[in-house]
C-alpha cells in the first residue's frame, strides 16, 4: 500500500522560510508527476507547483520566485523551499503523486494526509 507523508509545516513569521517534505513508501514500481497543493480555510485547493518525473518545474503565478519544488527519486521524496513567506500562504499543504505500482499496472494519485503551515504578519 502506497503512503505520502508529509513533513516540515509549522509557524513563522512573515518573511520567513519552511521547507516541506513528502516521503513516499510502500509498493511503488515509478513515481512519475508530483505536487504540491494548499488550501486555506473557507477556500478550494489551489495547486502551487508540479515537478514531473524529469524534474521540470511549474509554479503558481502567486509563489513564483518564493517557492522551489525539487525531488530525491533515490530516496523517493519532493521537497518545497518556501521562502518569503506571506500571511495568504497560511493552508494545509497537501503533497500528491502519480504513482505506478507494478509495472504492468497503469499510474494511479495518490495524496498525503496534509501538513499545517501558518504565517503570521
Amino acid at each position: 500500500q502506497v503512503q505520502l507523508v508529509e513533513s516540515g509545516g509549522g509557524l513563522v513569521q512573515a518573511g520567513g522560510s519552511l521547507r516541506l517534505s513528502c516521503a513516499a513508501s510502500g509498493s511503488i514500481w515509478r513515481i512519475d508527476a508530483m505536487a504540491w497543493y494548499r488550501q486555506a480555510p473557507g477556500k478550494q485547493r489551489e495547486l502551487v507547483a508540479t515537478i514531473s518525473g524529469g524534474a521540470s518545474t511549474n509554479y503558481a503565478d502567486s509563489v513564483k520566485g518564493r517557492f522551489t519544488i525539487s525531488r530525491d527519486n533515490a530516496k523517493k521524496t519532493m521537497y518545497l523551499q518556501m521562502s518569503s513567506l506571506k500571511p495568504e500562504d497560511t493552508g494545509v499543504y497537501f503533497c500528491n503523486a502519480v504513482i505506478r505500482v507494478t509495472w504492468y499496472e497503469g499510474y494511479n494519485d495518490f495524496w498525503g494526509q496534509g501538513t499545517q503551515v501558518t504565517v503570521s504578519s
